[in-house]
């Protein structure tokens, strides 16, 4: 199917790896002109990199996004890499929290660092970028969010409730975008494996398998965690397939809308 996206500009914001990287490699493969983004030189050229040598256009953006200098580089460079952004990806986040006893002993500060962590760098980059979309009639914002904002984790009371937030902005932005040609919508995965899963799956299976095969953790975290339908992990390009899809023209009709893509771990209607 073409997803009629060739010539398209993108920002896609924590790309230097796992999810993030799936997700530019797969929209520079439908012909978008790729923005990396991350905060360490090395592994961003080596995702854009990746790109140009199997044919797609790509720049690079470095910054922290949860301070006002690192997100000011960012914007800027993505500005000048291309003349604009069609596409915004907010992929950038995950959790700032550690796993504690209980809810009540997680200090304000890790509920504000998820919250600068997981909201406040997706609505610098809203505010930067969707203002030209608008102006030019045509955009897409995209947030990745998590299964957590639906159905949270005691211990990671603070992620989960950073992630809701992102869903509540999603609907709100494209509220606020009524009529303009832009559109807001969000996905939430489940559990998606990348490697830096492994050693997690490692420790799983030395406790409940009585081995250090990170498959045999994985099997355990299927079957007895994640309660999943679908009998296989979660794979980046499963989420970066729906991104490319919002991003597309073909999902004009969509707006203010959260997918959930976890295999079927969330029961919920």
């Amino acid at each position: 199917m073409d997803m009629q996206l060739k010539g398209k500009r993108a920002l896609v914001t924590g790309s230097s790896s796992g999810i993030g990287a799936e997700i530019a490699r797969m929209l520079a493969a439908e012909g978008v002109k790729v923005v990396v983004h991350g905060r360490e030189p090395g592994r961003t050229q080596a995702v854009a990199t990746e790109i140009e040598t199997a044919g797609g256009q790509a720049a690079m953006a470095l910054g922290d996004l949860t301070t006002d200098e690192g997100a000011t580089a960012v914007i800027d460079a993505a500005q000048r890499a291309f003349g604009g952004i069609d596409i915004l990806v907010n992929n950038v986040g995950g959790s700032a929290s550690v796993a504690h006893p209980t809810w009540f002993e997680a200090p304000l500060e890790e509920w504000a660092e998820n919250y600068r962590h997981n909201t406040l760098a997706a609505v610098r980059l809203i505010q930067a970028f969707v203002p030209g979309m608008r102006e030019r009639r045509w955009g897409r914002v995209i947030q990745i969010s998590s299964r957590n904002a639906i159905s949270p984790h005691a211990q990671f009371g603070a992620y989960g409730a950073a992630k809701a937030a992102l869903n509540n902005l999603t609907l709100s932005l494209s509220k606020a975008l009524a009529g303009t040609g832009v559109t807001s919508n969000g996905v939430m995965p489940g559990l998606i494996y990348t490697p830096q899963l492994d050693s997690w799956f490692v420790e799983v299976a030395q406790k409940h398998a009585g081995t250090s095969d990170p498959k045999a953790g994985q099997a355990h975290v299927l079957k007895n965690i994640v309660h999943q339908t679908v009998d296989r992990l979660g794979q980046p390009k499963d989420i970066a397939a729906a991104v490319c899809y919002l991003a597309s023209p073909l999902s004009d009709f969509m707006t203010g809308t959260t997918f959930r893509i976890d295999g079927g771990a969330t029961p919920t209607v």
